[in-house]
């Protein structure tokens, strides 16, 4: 596949237009049968999750695997496109996440953080022609173009609200 040839017209169109190239992506939680499952539709698929087992949940995915799979996905593909862009030929490109959390913050009953205290990418790349600074190059620029890692390493700004549904 030609990822440039792909882009191209992309590239062109942003910019001229860059307007264009702002997008907003949407999801929506919706309850389950039980608190602790919830359904999340993303618009192109309908992803299931489950609280952790380690906090009363089931055995399915809770949101800590959505997010370390997102960053995972996110990785994976950049990685994938930016070494077709840069015609070098790999065999294998593995991406694993990791992430360490400590449950009795969610729990509500320990004076630690919520949320992940480190998450760990590693990104193991097959690609015998390829010299090492252009395996460095590939690795920053997955690095520099992966939307997750960066979303994740960067202060944005989320905005919370809540509706209320009024009672008759």
């Amino acid at each position: 596949m030609d990822i440039r040839s792909i882009q191209k017209p992309l590239k062109d169109r942003y910019r001229q237009e860059a307007s264009a190239a702002f997008i907003t992506l949407h999801a929506e939680g919706s309850t389950k049968d039980t608190p602790i499952a919830c359904s999340v539709d993303i618009g192109r698929a309908l992803l299931e999750a489950e609280a952790h087992k380690g906090v009363g949940g089931g055995g399915g995915a809770c949101s800590g695997d959505l997010l370390l799979g997102a960053l995972a996905a996110c990785a994976q593909i950049t990685c994938q496109m930016v070494a077709a862009a840069m015609n070098i030929t790999t065999n294998d490109i593995k991406i694993v996440v990791d992430g360490d959390l400590d449950l009795r913050g969610t729990l509500g009953f320990a004076d630690v953080p919520v949320g992940f205290s480190e998450i760990r990418l590693r990104i193991a790349i097959d690609a015998p022609e390829a010299d090492p600074a252009q395996l460095q190059s590939l690795f920053e620029k997955t690095e520099k173009y992966c939307v997750v890692l960066q979303t994740l390493l960067s202060s944005t700004v989320v905005k919370s609200s809540m509706e209320l549904t009024p009672t008759v």
